[in-house]
């Protein structure tokens, strides 16, 4: 006998026969404006890491307006008040070009630009194209604009607390700034939903002085690009020729702004102490700053044994990474410090203060070395052992790069993307109950 299939029964088939392709879930595309007052190419951790998030949440399908102000090497007859977007060139989105606006050359630092106050150029930008959100990297005149301007359109913020500006005063004899200075970036980064932090050890400092809706998102590292496999041999027989010495001499390096703030002077006592041990250990200074000069003249009778190599970008500063054996980071005012994850990526043998980066990826002996903040003494001896001992480096080597092999960007551009997807949330909730209300305006409650 034949079997008999009713109405019912042919709409389950029908379902089931449907249930098997299993589609995925329709991700959430966002309009993002994000606002900075650096960017490749110009050079620093923060410019770097933000191209970085901005290049992957183009990948994950998301639209990025980028506002930024004018770089010096870009169009500068622009009239007051003007929107620019550039003409070519950049990791820009077509469908969200960059947005160009005036801004001024930092003092002691040329080739950086702060922005302008902005306030009227966004709010009628933002008005007529809407952001689903507004990011905001720096806490300059410009990102204050932008600051105001989208909680005056209800628009949703997220922030990046990147750079401690509060700790560089005091190198700057300018320590009185310290308090005002943490007050403001407090008031500015309290009116955000969400605020990003590179380390729990900054967050908890943080909360303690007051910051709220504090959230976790680590920065990391170009594992295709800084690799031991970079290590260059011509590279490295320059260097030793050049100071004569042995072709297998152990290299130290650093690399960062050349600044006071980056405490370098206890990075060059440390290596002349080093030097005693180790006669023929060389030092290769990458970056560039307000202090080079000042160093270069202190550094002079040293003759080739120090080398600087300038601002370096790319596969050059891979292969001079990977081309040393030692790397030092005597700074203790960084917010994360990302030259200790690429340094450790490129496999060497790393040094830095317990801090930031270094003590979120480091475990001392284990895959580098570290020293307490207070204890700049362990820190220079510490650097003596690296200096006299390769076997110690050659280990600490290996497990540098296996950990920073780890370390890829796309996991940290999905944490970057769930705390803004979460930050526009309650705007969806509010104006999901706007609609079934009738109601034609979404009134979202100020941060």
């Amino acid at each position: 006998m034949k079997p008999t299939f009713d109405d019912s029964d042919m709409a389950d088939a029908t379902y089931q026969e449907l249930c098997i392709e299993n589609l995925p879930a329709t991700q959430m595309q966002l309009r993002l404006a994000v606002v900075t007052e650096t960017y490749p190419p110009e050079v620093n951790g923060v410019a770097l890491t933000l191209q970085r998030v901005v290049q992957g949440l183009r990948e994950r399908g998301h639209q990025v307006q980028l506002v930024r102000p004018r770089q010096t090497h870009e169009k500068t007859a622009v009239a007051s008040g003007a929107l620019e977007t550039p003409s070519s060139g950049g990791d820009t989105d077509a469908q969200s070009p960059d947005v160009l606006l005036r801004g001024m050359a930092i003092p002691r630092y040329p080739h950086l630009q702060i922005g302008f106050p902005a306030r009227r150029q966004l709010r009628a930008l933002w008005s007529v194209q809407r952001p689903d959100l507004v990011h905001i990297a720096t806490e300059g005149p410009l990102g204050w604009s932008a600051l105001r301007v989208a909680r005056k359109l209800r628009i949703p913020v997220t922030s990046d607390f990147r750079t401690n500006f509060h700790a560089y005063s005091g190198h700057y004899r300018m320590g009185w700034l310290a308090k005002p200075i943490m007050a403001y970036l407090k008031r500015f980064h309290n009116q955000a939903q969400a605020t990003m932090v590179p380390t729990r050890e900054l967050a908890n400092e943080l909360e303690a002085r007051g910051f709220e809706r504090l959230h976790v998102v680590a920065r990391g590292v170009d594992t295709q690009l800084l690799h031991p496999a970079r290590r260059d041999p011509k590279l490295r027989a320059q260097w030793c020729e050049q100071a004569g010495v042995r072709a297998d001499a152990p290299v130290l390096l650093c690399v960062g702004r050349i600044a006071h703030e980056k405490n370098l002077n206890l990075l060059i006592a440390a290596w002349k102490q080093a030097r005693l041990q180790q006669p023929e250990l060389l030092l290769v200074l990458t970056g560039d700053g307000p202090a080079r000069a000042e160093l270069q003249a202190e550094l002079e009778p040293y003759g080739p044994a120090v080398i600087f190599t300038g601002v370096l970008k790319g596969e050059a500063l891979a292969r001079c990474y990977a081309s040393a054996d030692i790397f030092a980071f005597p700074s203790r005012t960084e917010t994360f410090g990302n030259v200790v994850l690429e340094a450790m990526a490129s496999g060497l043998a790393v040094l830095a203060f317990d801090y930031a980066a270094a003590a979120q990826h480091i475990t001392h002996g284990h895959n580098g070395l570290l020293a307490p903040l207070d204890e700049e003494a362990l820190f220079m001896r510490h650097l003596v052992n690296l200096a006299r001992d390769a076997d110690l480096r050659a280990r600490l080597r290996v497990r540098a790069h296996e950990t920073a092999r780890r370390c890829g960007w796309s996991g940290i551009v999905a944490q970057v993307e769930t705390v803004m997807k979460n930050a526009i949330a309650p705007l969806r909730v509010a104006s999901a109950s706007s609609t079934v209300e009738g109601k034609t305006e979404v009134e979202v409650e100020p941060a």
